[in-house]
């Protein structure tokens, strides 16, 4: 009997698992997204089998979205071309994007981890953060972790890798240290051994031409990055100089912003059959993309304060141009307006393009926001709104061809925005449409 007591105890309370000033970070990143939903919904068909998500070849989209960890090992990654993917893998099967089945599971998923702390922030469709700070009735962040892990692959069949740590910067990079479905605990005393012998692009913030530029200056890992002077750093990078410093030593004071109901942004962006630079045609897409991005605004009942346009070349560079508007907006007009502004502003109607997109930003909740009304028009804007009302039931009961402007036709390449109907790539916080969608 005392012994039984003796060892009650020495075995540590849950409470010895969590700081007292700190906090415990979780970051829930799903393995191999897109692939896995398609493994989960048809398992006989793909599990075990190289996969790869990718667009239509025949329309130029042929570039591997996501691709099966058994792809991976056949030398497939993402961004490759398709052909060059069936090349090294003839055997691999490309799977067509399914974006409404993609945000169905990511709901559900998000709802599994929401339900162990309200703090939770989406970042991305696939992944996610949680502070389970007070978090300790469900027991240690070990355990957690591994009830979450485990239940997102009974509930849904979709493995995931997560990271238990300090703050967001390293459980972000815990979560990227065992895949699939591993889970790490790194904390800030684990730093030197763990992160400061690996190169400056592998730690997450730092893209490929900052590493480039470190690279140029003598610092080539994380380590000797954490022990640069931090008055050098500023000299090159700016502010972004300081952040650095402290990213490479673990530090990261970035609370968990709880913003589950709250889209960033929405956004469509399309691949075209061929190059365009013409501008009746750029404007026609531009149209078009604008229309797609104010329905969906409105279905969220949101308003838009600003606008920002992705222009992709033939080579493959991006650029991207935003500008915030006068007023927030649910208006496609105004939306349009301002994307063909940036536009002029920004490209030069000789040059091609291989893709655009319309992007909307500084989104708030309609009935928060003051939308300014012209002084010429006000008498105007209720029958504009109940039209756009009435247009928009007549496209949700029989599709988007129902109603469309002048502007929208045309024989040129943007007509296929609406004959193929386009979903955006902007995926950024979609799961957070309010509609209920459980899972088939």
């Amino acid at each position: 009997m005392n012994l039984v007591r003796v060892r009650k105890m020495d075995k540590p309370s849950v409470d010895a698992y969590y700081p007292q000033n700190g906090r415990v970070i979780l970051h829930v990143d799903m393995n191999a997204f897109y692939c896995s939903v398609h493994e989960a919904e048809e398992p006989e068909k793909y599990r075990g089998m190289p996969t790869a998500v990718a667009g239509s070849m025949e329309l130029r989209k042929g570039i591997i979205v996501t691709c099966s960890y058994a792809a991976r090992k056949r030398g497939i990654s993402t961004g490759m071309l398709v052909t060059r993917a069936l090349k090294l893998c003839p055997e691999l099967i490309v799977i067509k994007p399914d974006f409404d089945l993609y945000r169905k599971y990511s709901k559900a998923f998000m709802k599994i981890a929401y339900s162990y702390t309200p703090l939770m922030q989406a970042t991305s469709i696939d992944e996610c953060y949680l502070d389970i700070t007070g978090s300790k009735q469900f027991g240690t962040p070990q355990h957690i972790a591994e009830e979450i892990q485990r239940r997102i692959y009974e509930e849904l069949g979709l493995p995931c890798s997560i990271g238990i740590a300090p703050n967001k910067l390293l459980a972000k990079m815990g979560s990227d240290m065992k895949k699939p479905n591993g889970i790490s605990v790194l904390r800030i005393r684990d730093v030197p051994n763990v992160l400061w012998n690996k190169p400056c692009g592998e730690l997450f913030g730092i893209g490929g031409k900052t590493a480039e530029k470190l690279r140029k200056i003598g610092i080539h890992t994380i380590g000797q990055l954490a022990r640069t002077d931090e008055e050098a750093l500023i000299r090159v990078f700016g502010v972004v100089g300081a952040w650095m410093k402290q990213a490479a030593n673990g530090i990261d004071h970035s609370p968990v912003v709880e913003d589950r109901e709250q889209s960033k942004s929405v956004g469509h962006t399309t691949t075209l059959p061929h190059d365009i630079s013409a501008k009746e045609d750029v404007n026609r897409v531009l149209l078009n993309l604008s229309d797609q991005v104010a329905r969906r605004l409105r279905r969220k009942e949101l308003v838009a304060g600003g606008v920002q346009i992705t222009i992709r070349t033939p080579d493959m560079k991006t650029i991207t141009r935003a500008r915030v508007l006068p007023a927030p907006t649910e208006n496609a007009e105004d939306i349009y307006e301002a994307a063909r502004k940036l536009y002029a502003e920004h490209w030069s109607w000789d040059k091609p393009v291989r893709l655009l997109g319309v992007t909307l930003q500084h989104l708030v909740p309609k009935e928060e926001s003051a939308i300014q009304l012209d002084l010429f028009s006000y008498e105007k804007q209720p029958k504009k709104e109940s039209l756009t009302k009435i247009m928009d039931e007549l496209r949700n009961k029989f599709g988007e061809n129902a109603v469309v402007t002048a502007g929208m036709l045309g024989d040129d390449p943007s007509a296929l925005l609406r004959n193929h109907r386009v979903r955006g790539t902007s995926l950024q916080m979609d799961f957070a449409d309010k509609r209920d969608e459980d899972l088939p």
